[in-house]
């Protein structure tokens, strides 16, 4: 049987030297990665590693505590630690069509359309779309659904400039998301997420705790430099992931 330490990179690699704790870590990341502990399963103890690796309690029990904030294992107290549930994960270098991704993990995708309507900008909206504070524009709510589950509200202002027909199309058909990547070219994308708490309203619409955290995405689109959409994803941090894989050239690696 192969021992935790030779599972470890070799010291004799001339490669920069990883921290004790890093070590424990990334033996524990390939197994999950690898699947050899599925979720649900149970972790060496802190003792164990301790045992195992030869380092000190407190460096174990960092190892673990880091695991946890990255929401790879989940520790319940007097019990021991467990490999976590995975949780959906959606790329931050690309427009995801969230439709695609909860069918394509074998899913039910429901969409409730909130709201459809035209508004006067506020001033901050305004700005965000290179728009006069009080000028026309299109705004819409939406909640995503896994399997009936609310995992994302989508809170989107549309620059009637660029989409004039926006108001006019049957979002019971597509989600606003999937017609402007379908009929409206952009060439620019920002993306900023944020950890946030829900307000009451957006936490009984995520069916969740007004005290759970939540991941807000906010993106922006352009067109020939011209602001198309501000929308801003709202998804529960216990049932939703944002992340990227991208080549050591740069460029992103999608799939």
């Amino acid at each position: 049987m192969t021992s935790a330490r030779s599972s470890l990179p070799s010291r004799d690699i001339a490669a920069p030297a990883m921290a004790l704790y890093e070590q424990v870590k990334a033996f524990i990341t390939r197994k999950i990665q690898d699947g050899s502990w599925p979720a649900g399963h149970r972790l060496p103890s802190e003792h164990e590693l301790v045992a195992q690796f030869g380092v000190s309690r407190m460096t174990a029990n960092r190892a673990l505590r880091e695991l946890v904030e990255q929401g790879r294992i989940v520790r319940v107290a007097g019990v021991g630690s467990f490999v976590a549930e995975d949780k959906p994960q959606s790329t931050l270098l690309q427009i995801a069509n969230i439709a695609s991704e909860i069918r394509q993990r074998g899913h039910d995708y429901g969409c409730e359309m909130l709201v459809v309507e035209r508004v006067a900008a506020a001033p901050e909206i305004a700005a965000w779309l290179d728009l006069r504070a009080g000028e026309s524009v299109f705004h819409s709510l939406c909640l995503h659904l896994e399997d009936g589950l609310p995992v994302q509200l989508e809170d989107r202002y549309v620059n009637p400039r660029v989409v004039p027909h926006f108001l006019e199309q049957d979002f019971r058909q597509f989600s606003p998301s999937e017609y402007l990547v379908r009929h409206v070219p952009f060439d620019e994308i920002e993306h900023v997420v944020d950890a946030v708490l829900p307000t009451a309203q957006q936490a009984e619409r995520l069916a969740m705790s007004v005290g759970d955290p939540c991941l807000l995405l906010t993106r922006r689109t352009w067109t020939r430099g011209t602001p198309v959409t501000l929308v801003r994803c709202l998804h529960p941090a216990s049932r939703y992931r944002l992340g990227s894989r991208f080549r050591a050239d740069g460029n992103p690696s999608f799939g």
